[in-house]
């Protein structure tokens, strides 16, 4: 058994689970997890389908962007993947997804306020628009890892879908899915043409400061492992 293929199954897993919910859809978006102690990820190879990956299919690269296995082509956002990890160290999972009401959020560049206790405690304080840039570029890149310091775990990629991270693959998963649950309902009061009521502040800033402390905990953990 290969020293990275738990990390490859998790990738395969998650990725097919996100294609049966509807979250990733023919080849787009792609997923990476973080292999821990190393200055390495698992990401989903290039332009593939979901549905027909395997963990021999996942590639593994290191921050530099070497690729030490696979013999696919990564996928063409490694670059952005590999930024995150570098500025996030609390981030082991990114899901980059195309999924439809997140996507639609971006179009009109309208990000989410804190609308739900749980979207303040799991995604953070708003789900913010991540400037368009042209996907697999440095522009690209450069820009997420910029907007990623906020210690939100969820994003609007505009023209282009949105990004989760989490802790875990598992915790980058069901983001993706509150995610959408927000967005949905956002979309949907946004049409309904009244003022749209959010949590109260303080109750956001206790959610968010949870989240933190997560973060936090999640840091000194890679630090331990001398990952970072």
């Amino acid at each position: 058994m290969g020293a990275y293929d738990s990390y490859k199954q998790q990738v395969v897993d998650t990725a097919q689970s996100l294609t049966r919910k509807g979250f990733l859809m023919a080849t787009g978006g792609n997923l990476s997890v973080r292999i821990l102690g190393q200055k390495l990820f698992a990401i989903t190879p290039s332009n593939y389908d979901y549905m027909k990956m395997t963990p021999e299919d996942v590639c593994i690269l290191d921050f530099e962007l070497n690729q030490l296995e696979g013999t696919l082509k990564p996928s063409v956002e490694s670059a952005m993947h590999g930024a995150i990890y570098q500025a996030r160290p609390d981030v082991n999972a990114v899901a980059h997804t195309h999924q439809v009401y997140a996507s639609a959020l971006s179009l009109i560049k309208s990000p989410i306020p804190t609308l739900f206790d749980e979207q303040a405690r799991f995604l953070g304080r708003t789900v913010e628009i991540i400037p368009y840039a042209p996907s697999g570029t440095g522009f690209l890149r450069d820009v997420v890892a910029k907007h990623v310091k906020s210690h939100n775990n969820a994003f609007l990629m505009q023209n282009h879908g949105a990004l989760c991270l989490g802790h875990d693959v598992e915790r980058a998963a069901h983001n993706v899915e509150i995610l959408e649950k927000c967005s949905l309902a956002y979309l949907l009061a946004l049409c309904a043409d009244k003022p749209v009521s959010k949590i109260p502040f303080a109750i956001r800033e206790i959610a968010f400061s949870k989240l933190r402390k997560d973060q936090k905990k999640v840091e000194q953990g890679i630090m331990e492992t001398g990952g970072e």
